[in-house]
């Protein structure tokens, strides 16, 4: 047995049992990956996955066995690739973070220009998405730290640590009634059209939530997962927007140059708290410590540490 039959076999798991995917993200041939896997399944005499003629139609009993063995196994491999590059290569490297288009245009710069300040031979490599995706590029270490604000705590196989807490915001044309309305309900704000998230990003499900409590419809007249597309829109006469509130920072100091205007809504719908994870069992290098200390004043390296042991808890934050 190898570690590229080990590395087919868990990305054949990872692609719903798609072969040809699987054989498409490790940059080799199809029958190469049924060859290895039925090669390791010989060696092991069980069978990994259930079969319909050629096609992987499941995964055995034994089989998720052999995957929790093998994720152990390729874990700790990479892991003694890092210690190796912490060691040899020092203050150098790359850092892989994967985040969502609100944290890395509003959030991370600030972090990520101090610590290219402290570790000039650290390059940076951004990587957006969904929260779920994040999350998956995490768990299959395309990233060795996530930042989003939905999902995250979903997924056992990852660390998460509460980073800073943020609420949203309404975005109005200036001039509009709702700017000037003493006290705001969600009533009031459910009667307009709504530009907003898409429910998969920042911090939607408090919105929805907060509707569903009152017993109300919002009108969605549009969703997206970028600020600046709300931001847009709502320029455009398409609706007012709820977005979060470090996307809004510079129409708070323009005095409506920008044809907006922003409320608070923090009260109708709640905090929200964007999140940092780590694989769990991952072996972390100074800078990635380093990075998360620049993220949050609530989080050190010592605290990380203990975290990734399983010794901290949210509530000791």
């Amino acid at each position: 047995m190898n570690l590229h039959q080990f590395r087919f076999v868990q990305e054949a798991a990872r692609r719903d049992l798609n072969l040809t995917e699987a054989a498409r993200a490790l940059h080799t041939s199809q029958p190469g990956v049924s060859k290895a896997i039925i090669e390791l399944e010989d060696e092991l005499g069980i069978q990994i996955f259930t079969r319909y003629g050629k096609r992987l139609k499941r995964i055995t009993e034994p089989g998720q066995l052999v995957l929790k063995s093998i994720d152990l196994i390729l874990r700790e491999v990479n892991n003694l690739k890092r210690v190796g590059e912490h060691y040899s290569l020092g203050d150098s490297g790359t850092l892989s973070i994967a985040t969502t288009h609100t944290q890395a245009r509003y959030i991370l710069p600030e972090p990520v220009a101090k610590l290219r300040q402290t570790y000039p031979k650290v390059n940076i490599a951004l990587h957006q998405g969904s929260p779920d995706e994040v999350a998956r590029m995490v768990l299959e270490e395309v990233a060795e730290i996530g930042i989003a604000t939905e999902s995250l705590t979903n997924y056992g196989e990852l660390v998460t640590l509460p980073c800073y807490e943020w609420h949203h915001v309404l975005v109005l044309p200036v001039g509009h009634p709702l700017g000037s309305k003493e006290h705001l309900t969600l009533e009031d704000i459910a009667k307009e059209p709504l530009i907003t998230y898409h429910p998969a990003y920042t911090g939607r499900t408090k919105i929805d939530q907060a509707f569903a409590t009152r017993r109300l419809t919002p009108r969605i007249a549009l969703e997206a997962i970028d600020s600046d597309v709300i931001k847009t829109y709502v320029r455009l006469g398409l609706g007012i927007g709820i977005a979060a509130e470090m996307s809004v920072r510079e129409i708070e100091h323009d005095g409506g140059k920008s044809g907006l205007m922003v409320r608070s809504v923090g009260q109708l719908f709640g905090v929200n708290v964007a999140r940092v994870a780590f694989k769990r069992g991952a072996y972390l290098r100074h800078f990635v410590y380093q990075f998360a200390e620049l993220l949050s004043h609530r989080l050190d390296r010592g605290l990380v540490a203990r975290a990734m042991t399983g010794q901290v808890n949210d509530y000791e934050l």
